[in-house]
């Protein structure tokens, strides 16, 4: 590839993808304050606050670990930590079956669970499973980006706690503050998220919620993560409020802001918003397409539209661009591609503004 010169003088575009969405700007403008040392008093400050602001806005008492990276870190870090030989994956989509690869490039044996893309998890499989088989983990995706599918994660969780020896592990990554799940009620014992999504952060952080049993579990793996440890990463927040590597710092500022406005609207009024922006633009899929999951599974935060019109939907999405400064997103892999089409409704999205963009699709696509 050769160098594209990076210009800084394009149009601002409304992001209505699956991530990265939109964020606030004085969020933006939080990141820009004079550096200091991430072992500096004010650090400690800046990463209690993040850390026990989060436990309080997910109504956990379990610990948060917060870290510089892709969420997908906690793919890899999850899976170390917690699995000695066996995992049993759920997968119905491009990032569930990604999470099973990623514990095979490790090693780890892996079992699977495959739905059709767009069905949802079935809870009865998991526990037929499970009644014939030893697992160390059962790993799913929440809620699957590639096909706005959303997994019954509570009624799967309420199964696995009937398996002590077997913890259950979650990719929350497109849904987790704004989609509702009590963490402790439904036996999850690592569940983890990405900033750009339903948090309406800037990228670049991953955050993960690990439940007492995960950390003990992890204190007897031999190969557990270094850099994603649960130990090394939660007895130096013990110690000393601070992450063990140096952190994104000016990324965590941006968190503080943020997370203050989620604390304020409250993780149920959150929840409750996404699940009308989610009503609606299922709403609006029907009338005009069709919605790509079944019915009773649809995601809260991401709706996948299945293209029964049969419209250019590569260029749909430059059309609504170019005259909008609207982006939304095409379907995911080789399997749906131009078959579907995704609408991200999730972070700082209203009702009004995701109706901004029907209204444009409607008029670009001559609905």
């Amino acid at each position: 590839m050769d160098k594209r010169e990076y210009t800084d003088d394009y149009p601002d575009k409304t992001l209505y993808l699956p991530g990265p969405t939109e964020v606030r700007e004085d969020v933006i403008d939080a990141m820009a304050q004079p550096m200091f040392g991430h072992r500096m008093d004010r650090m400690t400050d800046l990463y209690t606050t993040i850390v026990e602001d989060t436990k309080e806005f997910l109504g956990t008492d379990n610990d948060v670990i917060i870290l510089s990276a892709s969420g997908t870190e906690f793919w890899e870090a999850t899976t170390l930590n917690l699995v000695d030989d066996s995992m049993l994956c759920l997968t119905c989509g491009s990032f569930s079956e990604r999470q099973a690869n990623v514990a095979e490039r490790l090693g780890k044996d892996v079992d699977r669970i495959a739905y059709d893309w767009g069905q949802a998890v079935d809870p009865d499989d998991v526990r037929e499973a499970l009644e014939t088989n030893d697992y160390d983990v059962v790993g799913t995706v929440m809620n699957e980006t590639s096909t706005g599918v959303r997994n019954p994660i509570e009624a799967i969780g309420d199964i696995v706690a009937d398996y002590p020896d077997t913890y259950f592990v979650v990719d929350a990554i497109s849904c987790l503050g704004g989609d509702f799940i009590d963490i402790e009620k439904h036996n999850i014992d690592a569940i983890f998220t990405s900033t750009q999504k339903a948090f309406a952060m800037p990228p670049g952080l991953a955050v993960c919620v690990v439940s007492d049993a995960a950390y003990e579990r992890e204190l007897e793996n031999d190969s557990a993560s270094w850099y994603g440890g649960f130990q090394r990463c939660l007895d130096y927040y013990d110690r000393k409020g601070q992450t063990h590597s140096t952190p994104a710092i000016p990324l965590m500022l941006a968190y503080r802001k943020q997370m203050k406005y989620m604390l304020e609207e409250g993780h149920d009024a959150r929840d409750r918003r996404h699940r009308e922006m989610a009503e609606y633009t299922r709403e609006w899929a029907r009338n005009h397409f069709d919605v790509f999951p079944e019915e009773t599974a649809a995601s809260q935060t991401v709706t996948c539209v299945e293209n029964t019109r049969g419209i250019d939907v590569a260029a749909t999405i430059e059309a609504v661009s170019e005259e909008y400064d609207m982006v939304f997103s095409n379907g995911y892999g080789s399997q749906l591609g131009e078959k579907t089409f995704r609408i991200g409704h999730m972070g700082e999205h209203t009702l009004e503004s995701i109706r901004a963009l029907t209204d444009a699709l409607e008029a670009v696509a001559d609905l």
